[in-house]
């Protein structure tokens, strides 16, 4: 806030104390005094109360750490870094502009030899909510923290090609790792105690084996393999398939998460799974660093320069770099210890190895963000103003964060009064309730206002290439025409289902890329094409004067000629015979709850009554437990799902369609040499426009193996009551980056 503000602010108090001598009160008075002695109550979903800028999992607990963090680098609407957050940069959105502040400025230098700095600087009057002033100090235990050979949490930084990373994160493991690759008859206790050992190969025979043994019992259950076979378990599961025992396989699980024992638990979709069955201790050892050989004593690349700037430097530009410099910048002393602090002599606010400081304020986050937090008791998060807050003391004093039974609760509450804003999820029924809820019938209205914005993801239907094709080879032309012959077959019944599903809340996309992105293609780019809209010779399969019958036939057409191509035995318009490789039945899975609650679920229905035309089954599955779809994509069993993919700012594609991930969330299965080589290329650069241009034949590669189809692109709601809450004092223009938290300090209740 500026000084000149300050003073008149200081001004209208002193008038308005005159007034109350006086005896009067107006309106502002009684304006303050709501926003001084009643919170703005938000409805939320349930919480994991890991509500840490080093730990959070969930959107919902990274939204409790947002109120007390602020970033090291703030980012717009669009979710562009701002490269000059001290003084500020005026950036055009929705034709208006906004000026954006941040803690820190960014200065990129890319150099002759191939590195690359980035030098930082940040403001030097920020505290933290506890009157600490925050320096570059807290910035660099930030990093450390998540750049340390133990830190398991979200955060990728330390994947980041940093000058000396790999040295310093050499030469030290963990102590569930080292005992493993010691074994049971180790005899050398140098770096951990016989005790230690003997309760980690307790926990072994009495926790981790009956894990992998309900491996097994699961794949039994699913069809995959005969009673005791395990090594069939193990490959199902997408390991080796070399285990003959259950104590092997167990071998193989811990050392293919690291020995991390909440990795492997987050494999079967159960977060107590060997919580429950572990002593602790054994538990926390994942946790514990061991050294192991020589490391570096620092990251060479991560350089103090001032008291409030420093130099990052890296071996290589990658475009994805600067998103993950933008730390959430987390309070030494609170996180960590001082007194371990002594830049010069690298030591840097913890022991290397030992994040047990950083852990043990797991549940209880601190930082210079806008609120304090307080505590979390029977389902609410309850915070504070923050009066320290850079960008000025939030108008509100408290807000609590509501947790929420159910969905439906979240908009009965804004109904009622006990719920003032909230994000229910948005369908036909939602959209009537709100409608009917306003004297005027439409969504914002004298009781609920509401701001709809585009989802950061997008709804598709996956193919795995290497149970869908012919013959032995994924890549083949027929195998890409057998797939292309299904996902025409899918893609003619798209709009009507999503119409019918979300009404005007979702559109129909194209491309396997969320809308929110700046690398989606546009309708009126150059090349663009609806998505499975030609047949096997490359010609469209649809005219604009078509009825909505006439394209269903039209598709199956199409679809008979891809098959033909594939090698299918076609007579009287229907397949009569597969090639070798390929079938005549496929099976696909979605997550409809058992009751066809899917978005999806009509376009498989419409899709397997029309393969049937032409001779081919489509088994469609609902499943009442998504964590079950999850479990047998990892383990390559699913020919073809349903479900949606959560975005990130960057359009990078290496996590999902690189072939290097196969065994990961490459759950295509596609290996496309080109498409590796573009999707590296496209990290090279910062250049919008080439990176565009490089993401759009990856996207053409993608389709042409027909391992994906796009269905929609959803809006998510947020809503809030239009009596209890100011409107003009909300976030303007919300998006997916920059949503109603991003100026709470401004928001008001009436």
């Amino acid at each position: 806030m500026k000084k000149a503000t300050r003073i008149l602010a200081l001004v209208l108090a002193m008038l308005m104390c005159l007034c109350l001598f006086a005896g009067c009160k107006d309106k502002d008075s009684e304006e303050n005094s709501k926003n001084n002695t009643t919170p703005l109550v938000v409805g939320y979903s349930q919480f994991n109360e890991k509500f840490s800028p080093f730990f959070s999992e969930t959107a919902y607990d990274q939204d409790v750490y947002a109120m007390t963090q602020i970033s090291l680098l703030a980012s717009d609407r669009t979710g562009a870094i701002i490269m000059n957050g001290i003084e500020g940069e005026t950036h055009s959105y929705n034709g208006k502009d906004y000026t954006y502040k941040g803690l820190g400025n960014c200065e990129i230098t890319r150099n002759d030899d191939g590195t690359v700095y980035y030098d930082i600087e940040i403001r030097d009057d920020v505290k933290f909510s506890d009157g600490e002033k925050l320096t570059i100090d807290d910035v660099i235990f930030s990093m450390y923290v998540l750049c340390d050979p133990t830190y398991d949490g979200a955060s990728t930084l330390y994947a980041q090609p940093i000058q000396g990373i790999d040295e310093y994160r050499a030469g030290m493991t963990t102590l569930s790792k080292a005992l493993a690759e010691a074994g049971r008859d180790n005899t050398n206790f140098d770096n951990w105690t016989e005790d230690q050992q003997t309760k980690f190969w307790d926990a072994f025979d009495n926790a981790l084996v009956p894990f992998a043994q309900g491996i097994v019992d699961y794949c039994v259950e699913a069809g995959v393999c005969a009673e005791g076979d395990v090594a069939s378990a193990s490959a199902a599961w997408g390991f080796s398939g070399n285990s003959a025992t259950v104590e092997e396989f167990a071998m193989e699980i811990g050392d293919n998460y690291g020995w991390n024992f909440t990795a492997m638990e987050a494999e079967v979709g159960n977060s107590d799974a060997l919580a429950d069955m572990m002593d602790e201790e054994v538990y926390a050892y994942p946790t514990v660093g061991v050294k192991t050989g020589d490391s570096a004593a620092s990251i060479s690349g991560i350089q103090k320069t001032g008291d409030y700037s420093m130099r990052v430097v890296m071996d290589k530009f990658d475009a994805v770099a600067i998103y993950q410099l933008a730390v959430a910048v987390a309070p030494m002393h609170y996180y960590g210890d001082a007194s371990k602090y002594d830049y010069d002599n690298n030591q840097f606010g913890f022991e290397k190895g030992d994040l047990s400081s950083v852990r043990a304020k797991t549940t209880t986050p601190m930082g210079a963000g806008p609120y304090k937090f307080i505590e979390f008791k029977d389902g609410v998060v309850k915070f504070e103003r923050n009066d320290n807050y850079f960008l000025g003391a939030p108008k509100i004093k408290n807000v609590n964060f509501q947790q929420c039974t159910t969905e439906g609760d979240k908009l009965n509450g804004v109904v009622t009064g006990t719920i003032d804003l909230t994000d229910p999820s948005i369908n036909d029924d939602t959209i009537k309730a709100i409608k009917k809820e306003n004297s005027n019938n439409k969504l914002t209205g004298d009781k609920i206002t509401t701001d709809l914005v585009d989802n950061l993801g997008y709804g598709y239907i996956g193919i795995c290439a290497d149970n869908v094709k012919v013959g032995n080879d994924p890549s083949s032309d027929a195998s890409k025409n057998l797939r292309k012959a299904l996902a025409t077959i899918y893609s003619v019944y798209r709009d009507v289902s999503i119409d019918s599903y979300y009404g005007e809340m979702a559109s129909v996309i194209n491309y396997p890329i969320s809308n929110t992105s700046w690398a989606a293609p546009q309708a009126t780019d150059t090349g663009y094409q609806i998505a499975f809209s030609v047949d096997v010779n490359g010609d469209p399969i649809y005219t604009s004067k078509m009825s909505a019958d006439e394209r269903y036939e039209a598709a199956k057409q199409a679809a008979l000629g891809y098959l033909e191509a594939a090698g299918y035995t076609v007579e009287n318009g229907k397949v009569t015979a597969a090639p070798a490789g390929a079938s005549l039945e496929y099976e696909v899975l979605i997550p409809a709850n058992g009751e066809g609650d899917h978005p999806s679920f009509m376009v498989l229905s419409e899709a397997s009554k029309a393969l049937a035309d032409i001779g081919i089954n489509l088994i469609v599955t609902d499943m009442t437990d998504s964590s079950a779809l999850w479990d047998s994509l990892d383990a390559g069993e699913v020919d073809m799902w349903a479900a949606a993919w959560g975005a990130t700012v960057d359009p990078d594609m290496y996590q999902v369609y690189h072939s290097s991930n196969q065994t990961g969330s490459n759950h295509y299965r596609i290996a496309d040499a080109e498409l590796d080589s573009l999707i590296l290329e496209a990290r090279t650069s910062d250049d919008q426009s080439f990176r565009k241009g490089m993401y759009k034949e990856c996207l053409d590669i993608i389709l042409d193996w027909a391992v994906e189809v796009p269905v929609y692109q959803r809006k998510n709601c947020i809503i809030w009551s239009s009596e209890r809450v100011n409107s003009d004092t909300v976030t303007p223009d919300i998006t997916p980056f920059y949503n109603w938290m991003s100026e709470i300090q401004n928001m008001e209740l009436k």
